[in-house]
């Protein structure tokens, strides 16, 4: 008894892959979600990281939620930092 090779779509490919390298889940248990052999899927993901190699890792929610706030502390850090300039210089005039 012969089982059919299946065929996969690329975008079902991707959509694995992405599933465990932006969840940092287990090739194993991602693999059996979506009933398919671990092997295959670790494939995949090779494939993806060889091709991927030189690039940084994608940011998760929660380093892209930091880097939102570091950000907007920084803008207002900057207006700060201008404000005082202003007034430094302001007072720094001779009155007289």
């Amino acid at each position: 008894m012969t089982q059919k090779r299946r065929k996969f779509t690329l975008e079902f490919k991707e959509e694995a892959v992405r599933m465990v390298i932006e969840t940092s889940r287990p090739i194993s248990d991602v693999a059996q979600e979506l009933g398919i052999l671990e092997g295959t899927l670790g494939s995949w993901v090779a494939t993806y990281r060889r091709a991927h190699a030189g690039e940084a890792p994608p940011a998760t929610a929660d380093e892209s939620a930091r880097l939102r706030e570091l950000e907007r502390q920084n803008r207002e850090l900057r207006m700060e930092n201008e404000f005082l300039k202003k007034a430094a210089a302001y007072f720094a005039k001779d009155h007289r």
